[in-house]
């Protein structure tokens, strides 16, 4: 027992102090993809190569001008792979998260409108203690994954008020994942019915948001919003922890809703 204390002590201090006492955010690893960056001035007017090569059609070229739709982002680097000019490159920023489906749909050069917190009542309610219920609505494991990243040591969701539970009953809202398959739809709409009112819906993941790879398929209803009102949406395939924290910090008010 003495060895297995002395050992503790030793270990010291796991837990990331971010963002307590504004401690930085941890630096991302090297293969990490935030936002796709546009140099507009360096695409010719005629080209749509990058849109073309783009596998959930999350690119859109009229009259010169690109939209991005961040919701269907896979973040898979083939429009960068296939810009002749390389105009396009991954930016470092992790802070992805917005509250309407209308602000992930953003220009080439414009900053995303990143998600504000609850309003008065539901930020009192909710900002000290947060209770999830998670469904994987025909998830990869990916988002899910990431997510139970965030109960680990290193991060300790719990610090926040944030955990998870086991039945809808006894949640605030729901964390979903996945495409929404066929049949998990009603399973989605089951859920959220059990959820006591007020609550939340969060949607994790691009298979979330909008389909993902599989958007469009028969056998999916491209997306959580399909069957549910959304109050947070926050992309990648999948999200790197630090998007969904910062995600759910700022829902909550914990983080201020600045620009990136």
């Amino acid at each position: 027992m003495i060895k297995t204390l002395i050992t503790r002590i030793q270990q010291g201090h796991r837990t990331m102090r971010y963002p307590d006492a504004g401690a930085p955010a941890p630096e991302m690893p090297a293969r990490f993809r935030g936002r796709p960056i546009f140099d507009a001035a360096r695409c010719p007017d005629t080209c749509r190569q990058c849109a073309d090569a783009c596998p959930t059609q999350a690119i859109a070229i009229a009259d010169g001008a690109i939209k991005l739709d961040m919701g269907r982002c896979l973040f898979c680097t083939d429009c960068a792979d296939s810009c002749p000019e390389k105009a396009i490159t991954y930016s470092r920023d992790y802070r992805l998260t917005v509250r309407q489906a209308s602000d992930l749909v953003v220009d080439a050069g414009q900053e995303l409108k990143l998600a504000a917190a609850l309003d008065g009542k539901l930020r009192k309610l909710f900002g000290r203690s947060l209770q999830l219920r998670q469904v994987c609505a025909g998830g990869c494991n990916g988002c899910e994954s990431d997510v139970n990243v965030l109960n680990t040591i290193g991060w300790d969701l719990s610090r926040f008020g944030i955990s998870f539970v086991a039945s809808p009953r006894h949640a605030d809202g729901l964390l979903i994942t996945g495409p929404v398959t066929e049949n998990m739809k009603q399973a989605l709409k089951t859920a959220y019915d059990a959820v006591p009112d007020p609550k939340i819906v969060i949607a994790v993941g691009a298979c979330a948001l909008s389909g993902g790879p599989f958007i469009n398929h028969p056998e999916v209803h491209n997306g959580a919003a399909s069957v549910v009102p959304i109050d947070l949406f926050i992309p990648g395939c999948p999200p790197h922890p630090m998007t969904i924290l910062d995600g759910l910090l700022r829902l909550l008010g914990k983080i201020e809703a600045e620009k990136p």
